[in-house]
């Protein structure tokens, strides 16, 4: 079994910074594309930031300049440092991750458990 675990969300004022992570356990081959999606209340799921297995990086034009999205892969672990946070960033943020379990099989989609991020003006 695979399992992503998330931290780091909160409460935090407008303006503040947050950092969340989101490490991968369990037995698998590899890890390719990680991400952060965000659902607000009465919104659809959206995606915030990716990175590939090779470091490169797209972010939704939201948080562009303000999010940086990083990965360890000696930790199986994907970051999103969000500065200058504005309340428009509160929703539950979501880490996923595409993980090929076995060296014939094909790529996964697996998600964390979600954390809350509220900011307040």
């Amino acid at each position: 079994q695979v399992q992503l675990v998330e931290s780091g969300g909160g409460l935090v004022q407008a303006g503040g910074s947050l950092r969340l992570s989101c490490a991968a356990s369990g037995s698998f081959f590899s890890i390719n594309a990680m991400g952060w999606y965000r659902q607000a209340p009465g919104k659809q799921r959206e995606l915030v930031a990716a990175i590939t297995s090779g470091g490169s990086t797209n972010y939704a034009d939201s948080v562009k300049g303000r999010f940086t999205i990083s990965r360890d892969n000696a930790k199986n672990t994907v970051y999103l440092q969000m500065n200058s946070l504005k309340p428009e960033d509160t929703a539950v943020y979501y880490c996923h991750m595409k993980i090929l379990r076995f060296i014939l099989g094909v790529n996964s989609d697996y998600w964390g458990q979600g954390t809350q991020v509220t900011v307040s003006s």
